[in-house]
């Protein structure tokens, strides 16, 4: 399936009408990457999650990782904390982890949306309350019934992307996330990816075994494609251009969308290949951690409302 993500979004590129990559801004910018740079966002132990016990935290991020989707709208979702404001992806780390450490429990199967709304309670209801609902109930029940309560132990003796990839992908179906462009399935994965890699980061830090994550791809989103396009290394046309700079939604597997997610997973290949020892899921995180820095140049993200980003 790693392979397919890397052949079906070359086949993308290699055909977009809306998305062009800029390979002289790209070489340009590759000069400027720093190999000591190159590490997981996790290792950076945002809210101190490391301080989790190692299966606790692999259970939570099946959990946290599966519904890491979709915060846009005009109001934003976001929470009030101790440490002030937070939105997003950085606000329902924030909320979850502190449930978790809080309650010592991972299994969402005897919490009622009632109770799970309440849990994400912020200015307004999130985006997709149901759908995460769904998602959380139905992971946790597999977690239960299939997997005897814990996914970590489930998974302990799996140390390569590949087979753990296809362990998350084959069990829990709403990590499916596969588009159609020009009549061709192009595979994504986003989130599966991301948390492949985030339990073989943490295990090999907290762990000190040898794992492999050397074949995942990146997690194609729409904060970094808004980062290669402030560096000028992905263009967009006049059309496209319009459409995201007035923050319109566009549709799911639209070729708008499917250009852009795959246009990023190219360029993060491109440059993996051009760095010595690079792996592509680093070179992901790098990106995904630039994008503090150009925020006073950046434009709009692209708009779509999907469970896959």
């Amino acid at each position: 399936m790693l392979d397919k993500i890397r052949s079906t979004c070359k086949y993308v590129v290699d055909n977009s009408t809306y998305v062009k990559i800029n390979y002289n801004k790209l070489d340009d910018f590759i000069k400027t990457i720093a190999p000591s740079n190159l590490k997981s966002w996790i290792l950076y132990n945002p809210y101190n999650i490391l301080e989790l016990d190692i299966e606790t935290l692999i259970n939570f991020l099946l959990i946290f990782q599966s519904i890491d989707y979709s915060f846009w709208g005009q109001p934003k979702w976001k929470i009030n904390t101790e440490e002030g404001i937070k939105d997003g992806s950085d606000a329902l780390l924030y909320i979850m982890l502190k449930y978790v450490k809080e309650t010592k429990n991972t299994d969402f199967s005897t919490m009622t949306i009632e109770e799970f709304k309440k849990l994400l309670e912020g200015n307004i209801e999130i985006p997709l309350l149901q759908e995460r609902y769904n998602t959380v109930y139905n992971i946790s029940k597999t977690v239960s019934e299939q997997m005897n309560g814990s996914f970590y132990k489930y998974i302990k003796n799996v140390y390569t992307d590949t087979e753990l990839f296809n362990i998350i992908i084959s069990n829990f179906k709403s990590f499916k996330d596969e588009r159609t462009y020009k009549g061709k399935t192009i595979y994504l994965y986003k989130l599966a990816q991301l948390l492949t890699s985030d339990i073989l980061h943490i295990r090999e830090e907290a762990e000190g075994i040898q794992v492999d994550y050397s074949n995942l791809v990146g997690c194609s989103d729409y904060r970094i494609p808004q980062t290669l396009r402030a560096l000028d290394i992905l263009e967009y046309n006049e059309e496209l251009s319009a459409i995201i700079d007035k923050q319109e939604p566009i549709e799911i597997s639209s070729e708008y969308e499917v250009e852009i997610r795959s246009s990023q997973l190219v360029v993060i290949d491109y440059i993996t290949n051009k760095l010595d020892n690079a792996k592509s899921i680093d070179i992901n995180d790098y990106l995904y951690m630039y994008s503090k820095k150009i925020n006073d140049i950046a434009k709009p993200y692209h708009l779509c409302r999907n469970t896959n980003y």
